[in-house]
């Protein structure tokens, strides 16, 4: 069992063709980030997030089954590459350990994948706060690129 690599999920490639994910304010679309332990299989192969997978982070705090709502900040493009980034997202009050997340669009049927987050390692907190702190805004470091 692994997280496979950061990766943009195949799916998501071909429901952007098809029109189905939009990341757009006001498209009416709600992203999430679920966590998973070093015990989860997902990876670029990975089509949708499903309650009850294994190697999802169990219930701690305020973090709960199927993750946390994102706020697209921002969706632009630079040169040949468009991107989106999204604000940081924190849990409080939380007990774990997570090794990677999936972000899926929580609008459409089937809950589809967006991408899959390797975070190289574990990372915890004790009665505290997690936050998955999301790179700089830009076309060569945001966390969805397509170029």
């Amino acid at each position: 069992m692994a997280i496979t690599a950061n990766a943009i999920t195949n799916s998501f490639k071909e429901d952007l063709l098809q029109g189905t994910q939009v990341f757009a304010a006001g498209a009416g679309n709600t992203f999430k980030l679920a966590l998973y332990t070093s015990a989860a299989t997902i990876g670029a192969d990975t089509t949708s997030y499903a309650v009850g997978t294994a190697g999802q982070v169990p219930d701690t705090g305020q973090y709960a089954a199927g993750g946390g709502a994102l706020v697209t900040a921002l969706v632009s493009v630079n040169g040949t590459t468009a991107f989106v980034d999204f604000t940081d997202l924190s849990f409080t009050g939380v007990t774990l350990t997570a090794a990677g997340a999936l972000i899926y669009n929580d609008t459409q049927a089937g809950d589809p994948s967006v991408c899959v987050l390797d975070f190289a390692g574990d990372k915890t907190a004790t009665s505290g706060t997690f936050t998955i702190q999301f790179p700089a805004a830009n076309d060569t470091q945001a966390i969805i690129r397509i170029s």
